[in-house]
């Protein structure tokens, strides 16, 4: 199973402190990432993250295309709130788990949430994406 890590740079301390907290339970999946995400969590928790490019440079895009190609089982993208527009580039990746089924958190409540029901086994990855299963 893998799990996709983006954070706005205004909640990357939160995403770290966030993986810090559940280093554990995330050690059991693939983890990949945004440049600087995979970079600062990678650095605070020594997981193992393959880490794309930065988002600026197109990393929000690389982890879309493993979303659509079904790569991707699960996405953690904590959200900056107070940017004054939205990016088209983080709708395409809300669109995409739309579509594809993918569970999504944007803030840490929901991230939490998830978690809990990936330990609790509420996520099996084989029903992840296809709900005929």
């Amino acid at each position: 199973m893998t799990i996709a890590l983006i954070a706005h740079d205004a909640k990357k301390e939160l995403m770290v402190q966030f993986c810090i907290a559940y280093c554990g339970i995330l050690s059991r999946y693939h983890l990949c990432a945004t440049g600087t995400t995979g970079k600062v969590v990678g650095e605070a928790t020594g997981l193992p993250i393959q880490k794309y490019f930065s988002g600026s440079q197109g990393g929000g895009e690389q982890i879309a295309a493993k979303i659509a190609c079904n790569e991707v089982d699960v996405l953690l993208f904590f959200r900056d709130p107070n940017l004054k527009s939205p990016d088209p580039n983080d709708m395409t990746l809300l669109r995409l788990c739309d579509v594809h089924n993918v569970p999504l958190a944007t803030n840490i409540a929901t991230a939490e949430a998830l978690i809990m029901a990936l330990e609790r086994g509420d996520l099996d990855w084989r029903e992840i994406g296809n709900p005929s299963l």
